[in-house]
């Protein structure tokens, strides 16, 4: 067997695929860079692509930040602190994260919140109530759901 060795790429190539990758979904500076290190491209060549998606609007880390609040919150029905902590994780800055935080209407978070917990809580088969409470804890926790409102709720469902 032979090894093969990684295909050059021109800058021009980069680029364009680079272009293709951020007008296919929205993405952060963190995947961008991530993407432009497997290209194996010399500093430059990257700061020269970077800054052509910056000026070109292709790469904008405040609508990536929005875009991703609105979709883990209605599809994954993620709490605000799996939100940001998945931001930090991206590093998005402090600015960008409270924009995002502000695209879930607080209303419609709370709503999420009580019919998640309820659908869950029916869907927990299991007898023991100390073990069904923490199942259920554990669950809204890992989803990034504010403690003081999971404990609330737990024991609001508890004494039904």
């Amino acid at each position: 067997m032979y090894q093969k060795t990684p295909q050059s790429i021109t800058v021009t190539e980069a680029l364009k695929k680079m272009e293709h990758y951020c007008a296919y979904q929205e993405r952060c500076h963190k995947d961008i860079k991530d993407k432009l290190s497997s290209m194996k491209l010399i500093p430059e060549a990257k700061e020269k692509i970077i800054l052509h998606l910056l000026e070109h609007n292709f790469l904008n880390e405040e609508r990536f930040a929005k875009s991703f609040a609105r979709g883990k919150f209605r599809i994954k029905k993620w709490g605000k602190q799996r939100i940001v902590r998945e931001l930090k994780f991206r590093q998005i800055s402090e600015y960008c994260i409270k924009m995002a935080l502000k695209e879930i209407p607080e209303n419609e978070y709370l709503e999420t919140f009580h019919e998640l917990a309820e659908k869950k809580f029916a869907t927990i088969s299991e007898t023991n109530a100390f073990k069904k409470r923490k199942k259920l804890i554990d669950y809204l926790l890992y989803r990034g759901w504010e403690n003081q409102l999971v404990f609330e709720k737990v024991n609001e469902l508890q004494n039904n």
